[in-house]
C-alpha cells in the first residue's frame, strides 16, 4: 500500500494496482481481443514500408519473385498473456506476440509466407502536463529470430515513425 498525498485542490488521483492490469490482460487475451489484422490501405502514404511484395522483397528476395508486387496483410497475435507491473515511476511490460504475413492473390486468396514470433519487454511512464495525459514507451528488450534482423530493423524505425522509441 501507498500513503495518499494531501489535496491542496481538488484534483484526480487515479490508483492501478498489478492485480487489475494482470487481470485485464488476461481477460482481454482470453477473449481473443488481443489480435489484429493489418492491410496496406490501413498504413498512412508516409510509411516507409507498404505491406506489397515489392516493399517485402528487401527483407525476402524470393518474395518479389515468386508474387510480383501484390498486396499483403499481416496478422498480429499475442501468444500468451501479457505480464504487466507497476513500478512508483513506470510501468512495465512482457509481451509475447506473433506476426503472421500473407500474400493476397488478385482472386483474394492468402498465400502465407512467414511467421514471426516477437517477445519483448517494454517500460512506459505516463505523465500529466497542463491537464494532458501523455507518456513515453521504450522497448528495453526484444527477442526475435535472427534470420529476420533486416526487417526488426524496419519494424523498429516504422514504430519509431510512430512516436515509439
Amino acid at each position: 500500500p501507498t500513503d495518499l498525498p494531501m489535496a491542496h485542490k481538488p484534483m484526480l488521483l487515479l490508483a492501478v494496482t498489478e492485480v487489475v492490469t494482470n487481470s485485464a490482460a488476461f481477460t482481454y487475451f482470453m477473449a481473443g481481443a488481443l489480435r489484429r489484422n493489418i492491410s496496406s490501405d490501413m498504413l498512412p502514404q508516409r510509411f516507409p514500408l507498404q505491406l506489397r511484395t515489392k516493399s517485402m522483397g528487401v527483407f525476402a528476395p524470393k518474395l518479389q519473385e515468386l508474387y510480383p508486387n501484390q498486396p499483403m496483410e499481416l496478422h498480429l497475435w499475442a501468444r500468451q498473456q501479457p505480464l504487466l507491473s507497476c513500478q512508483p515511476h513506470a510501468l512495465h511490460g512482457t509481451l509475447f506476440g506473433s506476426v503472421e504475413a500473407f500474400v493476397v492473390l488478385p482472386n483474394a486468396t492468402r498465400v502465407p509466407t512467414f511467421l514471426l514470433d516477437i517477445d519483448a519487454n517494454v517500460t512506459g511512464k505516463p505523465t500529466i502536463t497542463r491537464n494532458r495525459l501523455g507518456g513515453t514507451m521504450k522497448l528495453t528488450g526484444g527477442l526475435l529470430v535472427p534470420q529476420v534482423k533486416r526487417l526488426e530493423t524496419a519494424l523498429k524505425f516504422g514504430l519509431w515513425l510512430f512516436g515509439v522509441p
